[in-house]
């Protein structure tokens, strides 16, 4: 368990560039000095733009330079964005978001960039017909010569919108209606570049980020914090290499769940991964990130009704999904009370569309009808297996875990009148993110 815990952080440690100091503004005529302006993010640089592309793979600009991906070696911005030089000779961008409009395909995952005055709009690297065009065509009521930009998608925002920052002011672009609102968020820096990343927001400034609300500019917990901790790996810096990717056949589960906006998470000590992220790239945070009352890890988890379920020890943690996974008033409340069962609880899962939590305790399977009142156990089978680490359940049938080795079975009763347990398969990279 300590093992995993330690290694599955490896998932956000990231390569080290190397280089000299930046000169931001050099001009493509100096291109034979390059040698001395290739700028090192080890050396605690500024960002000026930050955005996803179309691919996942997320783009850092720094004056004429950009790294493709938490890993990817610098280049010129121009080698990608070739436009670019077309307007200044340097290859700066002021500011950059991807789209999310799904109301409007033609724009959606469409990457923006903003460099004085104008927007570039680029898919898969490529102009799109009719830029650069001048930003308030594009944008009304969003001024020129930004710092930052970032999109923020219904759900997480009111409505599909864009936060655009500059200075102090914050102004928030409707997709949908075109119109713009302006904010000032006192508890958010001055942002150079912004970013969303699993579905978390953050003000970079300096080589420092501070991680904020998207709708209040709320800014909680211990920041600024340093950029060279999380989003890239150098010495001396964060993990230190110290970690490494673990091998699949070192797995090994405590929970395992989908929630009902088809989020999968894994858990494992005192951390958990989002694994149906693979754009974002596949990344270990501390349980207490998302879910901060569970301070000591999780038993088993699952799904229902837009709530995630935690259970450790003799407690129930109830999570309201669609809001940010808040706490529900009353909880923690005791299993004997919440599920009508006492115990440990070694795994929990519900299939697509019932109203049954299986629990799996030992060698036994008992069943809790989540709609009755009080919760009591109204059917209780026998296993062919035990020590059962974690259960996932979906269309496909049911995945049980142990170690580093699962085993399917079509339906919770196939899995409880099987007299022989079935062929074990390993976990694999593509389910967890582990090293084959």
């Amino acid at each position: 368990m300590e093992l995993l815990a330690k290694t599955l952080l490896l998932c956000s440690a990231l390569a080290l560039v190397t280089g000299a100091p930046a000169h931001p503004h050099e001009s493509a005529a100096d291109e034979g000095h390059a040698h001395a302006a290739v700028p090192d993010r080890c050396k605690g640089i500024e960002f000026d733009a930050i955005t996803p592309n179309e691919d996942g793979d997320t783009l850092f600009f720094s004056g004429n330079h950009l790294w493709k991906g938490f890993h990817g070696p610098v280049q010129l911005s121009n080698e990608s964005f070739r436009e670019l030089d077309d307007l200044h000779h340097t290859g700066h961008v002021d500011a950059a978001f991807r789209m999310h409009n799904t109301e409007k395909t033609g724009d959606h995952d469409h990457i923006y960039l903003f460099v004085d005055n104008k927007v570039f709009r680029y898919y898969n690297e490529n102009l799109e017909e009719g830029y650069p065009k001048e930003i308030q065509e594009d944008f009304p009521g969003v001024p020129s010569d930004l710092d930052a930009a970032v999109e923020c998608p219904k759900g997480e925002c009111v409505t599909d919108s864009v936060l655009f920052m500059k200075g102090t002011d914050v102004h928030l672009y409707d997709v949908a209606t075109k119109k713009t609102k302006t904010k000032t968020w006192p508890d958010l820096p001055v942002c150079t570049s912004a970013l969303r990343w699993l579905e978390h927001y953050y003000c970079f400034h300096g080589h420092n980020f501070t991680r904020f609300n998207p709708v209040s500019g709320e800014v909680t917990g211990d920041y600024p914090k340093d950029a060279r901790n999380y989003f890239m790996k150098c010495a001396d810096f964060g993990h230190g290499g110290h970690y490494r990717t673990p091998k699949c056949s070192e797995i090994k589960l405590d929970a395992i769940t989908t929630d009902d906006r088809g989020k999968k998470y894994l858990f494992s000590g005192p951390i958990y991964m989002r694994i149906n992220t693979q754009r974002d790239g596949l990344h270990a945070f501390p349980i207490t990130r998302t879910w901060k009352e569970v301070t000591n890890g999780v038993d088993a988890v699952f799904s229902f009704t837009d709530n995630i379920y935690m259970i450790k020890d003799d407690k129930v943690y109830i999570y309201k999904s669609a809001a940010h996974y808040t706490l529900i008033e009353g909880y923690p409340k005791t299993l004997s009370k919440e599920l009508g069962i006492e115990g440990h609880v070694d795994a929990a899962f519900v299939c697509p569309g019932e109203n049954t939590v299986h629990i799996i305790q030992g060698n036994r399977m008992r069943d809790v009808d989540l709609t009755a009142t009080p919760r009591v156990v109204t059917r209780d089978l026998p296993l062919p297996l035990s020590n059962i680490d974690a259960g996932l359940c979906g269309p496909d049938g049911i995945n049980v875990f142990k170690g580093s080795q699962y085993y399917h079975y079509e339906s919770p009763m196939t899995l409880a009148v099987s007299r022989i347990a079935p062929f074990p398969h390993n976990v694999t990279s593509a389910m967890m993110g582990c090293q084959d």
